[in-house]
């Protein structure tokens, strides 16, 4: 059965016990797997430089190489390739000679941005910076998981309130 969560088809509370919903393995040896997937996928400095810099649009390649300051141009063709592989990015040719494409992220790849800032703000205060503050009460942020359907955060195995990582 697929659940929508939009208001137009939202399940009573009451109702919930009759909705069958697949839970996936979260097994040790799950996760692990899964890690060690995103990891050969997104486990490379350059891939997730290039991720955050597209992040704010699409981007011709030498706008990119200007960008990830230091990376040799044989290095971000090879990265580019790998994540349009991966389906992370797309190439749409803009000229024919010389063959010049613009980048941009697909779905997917939007979808692996997404966990940039976290890992920004874990090696931030990894070196003992200051954390990432709200700007209006200057509580320090923190990054849960969210369920937008209850509107309630949850842990890893989809319960409560309680997060034991993230």
């Amino acid at each position: 059965m697929i659940v929508s969560h939009n208001q137009s088809n939202q399940i009573a509370p009451s109702q919930w016990k009759n909705v069958s919903v697949p839970v996936p393995d979260r097994s040790p040896a799950a996760v692990a797997d899964h890690l060690r997937e995103a990891s050969e996928v997104a486990g490379d400095k350059w891939v997730l430089l290039a991720l955050d810099a597209l992040t704010s649009g699409p981007r011709r390649f030498g706008d990119l190489a200007a960008q990830l300051d230091g990376i040799a141009p044989n290095v971000l063709i090879d990265r580019l390739r790998r994540m349009e592989r991966e389906g992370l990015v797309v190439s749409t040719l803009y000229s024919h000679r010389p063959r010049r494409f613009v980048y941009d992220l697909t779905e997917s790849g939007r979808e692996l941005a997404i966990v940039l800032p976290t890992l920004a703000a874990w090696a931030r205060r990894r070196s003992g910076a200051e954390p990432l503050r709200h700007d209006v009460c200057g509580t320090p942020l923190e990054t849960r998981l969210w369920c937008p359907g209850c509107r309630t955060t949850v842990d890893e195995n989809g319960h409560g309130e309680d997060l034991r990582w993230v």
